[in-house]
């Protein structure tokens, strides 16, 4: 098969889909890899590298998709790769359909085959291809969260693991899944007084087990949402509904009960945010202001640390590319039910239940 790996152009996307690691064993398959100019610079990677592990550096984005088969990507295609994607490409990257009717349309009209990391589950229900960037995205969370309260950014001034004499910030965590629980081994090391929430009370008694006693859990309900973002000085919203747009947990009115220069971050906003203020922002210009709370909603957060986020990544994607390029896409489908509910629009029809209710669609079974 010949896989192209296009340089990512959505706005400070640094990260690449394919390592030179991922190369050479595709290329020991006996696979064609097309590698766009600079694809892998922003994650330490030279052409060299790729060039030494069998790929060939192809000069423009329209080379790599005109010569390849399969695409190998990290976010979304933007509007400028849509006519790029024709209907004998298979597009295996994050698409978070459920927040873009465009993308949508799209991808409907490309008639190509888009198999989506961000639904790829396995039997236990986990979602191994999310996971590695919900990790980096929840550690990352608190970093920025503590950065933008401080005071020079519109922040409440509060260092976050206080000092003697002083007591530490409060964080409060909506979702105990990955992105909550590493969330709260960041915002704990830091000494922070944290609460994490959630409906589903066997992930509330993990994070009461595995986590200090600074950290507490509630039932997340939005009584106790209401009463806790009165005094917490960050809000984390990590919360996933698979393949499917977040709930709105945190509402405009509610930012009135909420202490100017509380730091809201939206970590959900590629599935629209489970904050009803959001909106997708960019690393180049971060946060935004509403009635004193500084929101904080970049949609490719793991993006800004791209070494360590290309190698988790790569490090779970590579064992589906490669059985897609050595089984074909409907063979390995076929033979692996994990990587069969990736399948999120094949050839013109929407295959996840979940996309077509996001925008009122009717389901179109394979």
């Amino acid at each position: 098969m010949k896989i192209g790996v296009p340089k990512e152009i959505k706005n400070n996307e640094n990260r690449v889909g394919m390592t030179p690691s991922g190369v050479f064993e595709l290329t020991k398959n006996k696979h064609i890899v097309y590698v766009q100019k600079d694809a892998g610079f922003g994650s330490g990677f030279s052409d060299l590298d790729y060039i030494n592990a069998g790929a060939i550096v192809l000069e423009t984005i329209t080379d790599v998709y005109t010569s390849s088969d399969m695409i190998v990507k990290v976010k979304e295609p933007i509007a400028e790769e849509y006519p790029l994607i024709q209907s004998h490409h298979v597009v295996f990257t994050y698409f978070h359909f459920a927040s873009s009717e465009p993308l949508t349309k799209a991808m409907l009209k490309s008639e190509s085959v888009c198999i989506a990391y961000e639904t790829v589950e396995d039997k236990d229900g986990s979602l191994p291809l999310l996971t590695p960037m919900s990790e980096v995205a929840g550690r990352m969370a608190i970093q920025q969260g503590a950065k933008y309260l401080e005071k020079p950014i519109k922040g409440r001034g509060v260092l976050l693991g206080g000092v003697p004499g002083v007591p530490p910030g409060k964080v409060l965590i909506l979702g105990a899944g990955v992105v909550g629980i590493q969330a709260a081994k960041m915002a704990a090391g830091l000494g922070a007084q944290v609460t994490v929430m959630d409906i589903n009370m066997k992930q509330l008694r993990y994070v009461n087990d595995v986590m200090p006693s600074h950290v507490v859990t509630e039932f997340s309900s939005e009584y106790n949402i209401r009463k806790r973002i009165k005094d917490h000085d960050l809000i984390i919203g990590g919360v996933l509904v698979r393949g499917a747009k977040a709930p709105k947990l945190i509402t405009r009115d509610m930012l009135k009960d909420m202490r100017p220069g509380t730091v809201l971050v939206d970590v959900a906003v590629d599935q629209g945010g489970c904050m009803e203020t959001t909106k997708a922002t960019t690393h180049e210009d971060p946060t935004f202001i509403i009635d004193d709370v500084v929101h904080y909603c970049v949609a490719n957060m793991p993006g800004a640390v791209p070494y360590t986020s290309t190698l988790a990544l790569t490090n779970v994607t590579l064992p589906y590319v490669l059985r897609l390029a050595n089984q074909g896409w409907e063979t390995a489908c076929k033979n692996d039910e994990t990587l069969a509910k990736g399948l999120n629009i094949v050839k013109g029809k929407i295959v996840y239940e979940e996309i077509a209710e996001a925008f009122n669609w009717s389901v179109d079974a394979i």
